[in-house]
């Protein structure tokens, strides 16, 4: 991650210090882990949940509920609440977090639903919910990028202070965010669009791919090697570069990971996915990310002794592996077994852009906004 992100959302995890951090992490990931299972009971599990609303409008709540974490610790780096003691702060983030999620979910449908046909609450499998909540995904690329890539540019350099450069963050980025979701997002999923750019499993493995590169350069590789731009005199290149590299890195990604998919899957699942498949690096992608944001913010992006080659390369390995491994488990044995999800295609049941992502949720939230409360005094000491 870049300073100006580490200061904001990560908690000071030391791979040189006193205390074990593979323990820290652990615990971490325990606590994680039981808090999305449980709460997965309760609000969103097909067979437990007193409520309907798995998959849809659950998943749209869920990723609005992700992008504001993205705007006040990403882009705000928490201005306003790092004033707030613990656990007190960590629950105004949650409870602030579930209010914003279930509004914009609201807010869209049946909200605007009830005057544009594509939100509404209606629509056949929820697409209505989905059709407003895709949103998102181009604001996971542009407004992280903006933070971890960027690092803020150009609004630290104009000497803005948070939360004023977060908030011209959040507004300015917006422009581009919009353009992608109307003329990529929303005509693959309209009632009206007939030709649209992309199917909707290729915008959602293209475009997601393009954010697993986002934060792999910008959180596993400190931002490298878009900060050899950072002390320029043409500090633009930072984020141009950056655009363009995540760009072109992440439709190199797109492809590498429809194949590796379908390796993964099998050949019986494949075919029965059909065109599905190429949504599949999303579903890989997840889980990556998942392994990142916990890396950075509970194992302390370890290792960071070494030479910048021999940390990024061991980070890399260890959090796709990590990764691979999740995808498999899950749709292998835990959407099924566990979280009593519907089968898809073949032997795969359910769909790891709903879980794997409540538990990136639960991650930014317990080990960001609670930064691991409960837990501190296990915190590797300075």
């Amino acid at each position: 991650m870049t300073t100006t992100v580490d200061s904001a959302i990560s908690p000071a995890v030391s791979t040189t210090q006193s205390h074990p951090w593979p323990l820290f992490g652990l615990l971490n990931l325990i606590v994680v882990v039981a808090l999305s299972i449980g709460s997965w009971y309760l609000l969103a599990d097909p067979q437990t949940s007193p409520w309907d609303f798995y998959p849809l409008p659950f998943n749209a709540a869920l990723f609005w509920s992700i992008v504001f974490i993205v705007f006040i610790g990403f882009n705000c780096e928490f201005a306003g609440f790092d004033r707030i003691p613990q656990p007190w702060r960590g629950s105004v983030v949650l409870v602030s977090t579930a209010l914003f999620g279930i509004a914009a979910t609201w807010l869209l449908s049946p909200g605007l639903g009830e005057l544009y046909p594509d939100f509404a609450s209606d629509r056949e499998a929820g697409l209505g919910y989905f059709a407003g909540a895709l949103f998102v995904l181009f604001g996971f690329g542009t407004w992280v990028m903006a933070a971890l890539n960027w690092n803020h540019w150009p609004w630290t350099g104009l000497g803005m202070k948070q939360p004023l450069a977060g908030l011209c963050e959040i507004a300015f980025v917006a422009i581009p965010t919009l353009a992608l979701y109307f003329t990529l997002g929303l005509p693959a999923v309209s009632l009206s669009a007939t030709n649209p750019l992309m199917s909707i499993d290729t915008v959602l493995g293209w475009f997601y791919s393009i954010v697993v590169c986002v934060i792999f350069t910008g959180q596993t590789l400190d931002n490298w090697p878009w900060r050899s731009f950072a002390s320029s005199s043409k500090r633009w290149l930072m984020p141009l570069t950056a655009t363009i590299g995540n760009a072109a890195l992440g439709t190199a990604l797109y492809f590498v990971m429809v194949s590796v998919a379908k390796f993964l899957v099998g050949q019986s699942n494949v075919d029965e996915l059909g065109a599905v498949i190429n949504q599949f690096p999303a579903q890989i992608g997840v889980c990556w990310v998942l392994w990142m944001v916990l890396w950075a913010n509970a194992f302390g992006n370890w290792p960071t002794r070494y030479g910048d080659s021999v940390n990024f390369a061991v980070r890399a390995v260890v959090t796709l592996t990590l990764g691979v491994a999740t995808f498999l488990f899950y749709y292998k044995f835990a959407a099924e077994h566990i979280l009593h999800e519907p089968p898809i295609a073949g032997s795969l049941y359910g769909n790891a852009l709903g879980f794997i992502d409540w538990l990136v949720l639960w991650t930014l939230l317990y080990v960001v906004g609670f930064q691991s409360w409960g837990l501190r005094r296990l915190t590797p000491a300075p």
